[in-house]
């Protein structure tokens, strides 16, 4: 029997998921690249599909499985011939989207707006890089700095959420930021909120453990919501209690929490700015008249824009963070699917999965 040439890990719906071979992609276009996956992370998202087949109208099915993963790393395998920036053997973090370039929003730079772009492991029809080899354009392969790891590298993708969300609400050096949720993009916010010159920056979150990491991965002062009290109480308490005067400058939403966007609303110091990055339910009851008594500026996030990768790279590498703290447990490639529920219990930070065939032997059973 051949062996196979590109394993993939595909879902097919809820809680299923297999292996199977698929073609191994070529070189067709002058600008391609082809990398050998390394790493890949498990994002939330992830652990939504796995939990319910897809995410706001688009589903996975039996008749329609798709290959999931979108953070990852990995080694350049192959180039087009008008390919110069790399060669086969350079390590690089992965862009994993595919916009048209050609419409208004591409043009204008917001290609994460572009209504034909082809992101990864997103249905219909676009896979994802948990695979052997995954091809992309080469512009979109950013190449390891020297002293970053592959398992670093695939933290390029959550830091360039981060960057686009800094970027949204404007932060300035001096600035105060209160970031709801504690989870990777919450963390990894708190840390390029202070690369760009926040001051003060408040996590909150409603489990002492996140918080205790937070603490000491962004040398930050904390929160925990009392569950009982209102938000308008929660977010006078985190006003007073980090001397906020009026309240904070920005606030970065990372849990998705109701109760945390009616808390937001009401912790800003008038005319401030909120970006939303978390996911949540589609619909929520949301204090306007105070938003609009207070003229706050209200921002929407969808992944990432012109220049928000080129950031991720360069707080790569500064090396000034210790991303390294953030990857907790490491998965075999056969074990895709632990990984997804490890996450899904709330055990560890940012958990990852070996790309085909670089495993450990003591971890090799099959999905």
């Amino acid at each position: 029997m051949a062996a196979p040439t590109n394993p993939s890990v595909f879902l097919y719906g809820p809680g299923k998921a297999r292996i199977e071979d698929t073609p191994e992609p070529t070189i067709t276009d002058v600008t391609d690249a082809i990398v050998r996956i390394k790493f890949v992370g498990v994002c939330g998202s992830d652990v939504h599909f796995w939990n319910h087949g897809g995410i706001n109208g688009k589903y996975v099915s039996d008749s329609k499985p798709l290959v999931m993963g979108h953070e990852a790393s990995g080694t350049v395998y192959a180039v087009g011939s008008a390919v110069k920036h790399l060669k086969p053997g350079d390590n690089v973090a992965i862009e994993p989207g595919r916009p048209c370039r050609s419409c208004i929003r591409c043009k204008e730079g917001f290609y994460n707006l572009c209504p034909d772009m082809k992101f990864a492991a997103c249905p219909p029809d676009t896979p994802g890089c948990l695979t052997k080899y995954y091809k992309l354009p080469a512009d979109f392969c950013y190449k390891l700095p020297a002293g970053v790891s592959l398992q670093e590298g695939v933290l390029a993708e959550p830091l360039a959420v981060a960057a686009h969300a800094v970027r949204m609400v404007n932060i300035r050096p001096g600035q105060s930021v209160v970031i709801f949720g504690s989870g990777t993009i919450g963390l990894v916010c708190g840390a390029v909120a202070r690369t760009f010159g926040a001051k003060k920056i408040v996590a909150v979150d409603i489990l002492a453990h996140k918080l205790e990491f937070a603490s000491s991965f962004n040398t930050c002062s904390t929160f925990k919501p009392d569950l009982d009290a209102s938000p308008e109480e929660n977010a006078a308490r985190i006003i007073h209690d980090n001397d906020l005067g009026l309240g904070a400058d920005a606030v970065i939403e990372a849990s998705g929490a109701e109760s945390s966007i009616f808390t937001a609303v009401h912790v800003l110091r008038p005319g401030g700015s909120c970006v939303q990055t978390g996911l949540g339910k589609p619909v929520i009851n949301f204090p306007i008249v105070a938003m609009s008594e207070k003229e706050l500026h209200m921002h929407g996030a969808f992944r990432y824009k012109s220049g928000d990768y080129q950031v991720a790279m360069d707080v790569l590498e500064a090396g000034t963070i210790p991303l390294k703290k953030l990857i907790t447990n490491m998965f075999n490639f056969e074990r895709t699917t632990d990984a997804w529920d490890a996450t899904k219990q709330g055990r560890g930070i940012k958990n990852m999965i070996r790309g085909y065939g670089f495993r450990d032997p003591a971890r090799t059973a099959h999905l």
